[in-house]
């Protein structure tokens, strides 16, 4: 039998974390919850499931998904993220896999977005698939913005959805958006990116195009369309907010001579 570990990052989680840990009831053999620092009830929920809670001032997404899996008493860890769910044809097959010898040291299962009121399953958000069962020894996560699991070999998969509930309002999607964009700037300008306004001006329509037609966003409706919009905004944004720390840049090379 494979012994599995629930592990889930959060901070002010409280509105859905009792969700997600009542998915996995069941399934894991342990759950351990890595507390960024909340001040709402998080904690307390995570401990009325039977959580090992730790808290943690939050360094970054990669890193604080390995160190709750470090504090795992099993090898075989399931990352799951508070604003998720397991549907129950996911969670039957992890049963079953639970039940089978493992084929490989990582697995992974689609993930359905909740999004404005309906399930999405086109326009690029599906079937999204997520790395999220794998052995600790042998996987780890990385990247401080982007944080994907690094490994060796194949992937298996798993039947049955994540279930992601990730925006409520329209007003939410354009908060994320704009603090996501602001931290992607950063990082391409911390990696030496300095050209950008080619890519902004031929990317945009681009990404819109890749959501809306390619993706078939037209199928989800309004929504869809919302999608690539959104989409498209955000490559436009990451692009000139780049160019305005190259231009400070230069500003401030200017002033020192």
């Amino acid at each position: 039998m494979n012994r599995l570990t629930v592990c889930m990052v959060a901070q002010n989680e409280e509105r859905n974390l009792a969700r997600a840990l009542k998915s996995v009831q069941g399934i894991a053999d342990e759950i351990v919850v890595v507390d960024g620092g909340s001040v709402d009830r998080t904690g307390e929920i995570a401990r009325e499931f039977g959580a090992k809670v730790c808290e943690r001032a939050f360094t970054n997404h990669a890193d604080q998904k390995n160190y709750a899996a470090s504090l795992s008493m099993n090898d075989w860890i399931f990352l799951l993220d508070a604003d998720e769910e397991v549907s129950e044809e996911l969670r039957e097959s992890l049963l079953r896999w639970k039940e089978s010898a493992a084929k490989f040291s990582v697995y992974e299962m689609a993930r359905l977005t909740w999004y404005l009121g309906a399930w999405i399953h086109h326009s690029r958000w599906y079937p999204d698939w997520q790395r999220r069962v794998y052995r600790r020894d042998q996987a780890s996560f990385s990247g401080a913005i982007h944080s994907a699991l690094r490994f060796a070999g194949p992937v298996g998969r798993l039947s049955g959805d994540l279930l992601h509930y990730t925006i409520r309002s329209f007003a939410e999607h354009e908060a994320k958006l704009d603090k996501y964009t602001s931290a992607i700037a950063q990082e391409m300008f911390d990696e030496g990116r300095r050209n950008w306004r080619g890519a902004m001006w031929l990317a945009t329509p681009w990404s819109w195009i890749r959501h809306f037609f390619l993706g078939g966003g037209f199928l989800d409706g309004y929504r869809g369309a919302l999608i690539a919009q959104m989409a498209a905004r955000g490559v436009r944004l990451k692009f000139a907010k780049l160019g305005k720390l190259v231009e400070a840049e230069k500003s401030g090379k200017a002033g020192e001579k």
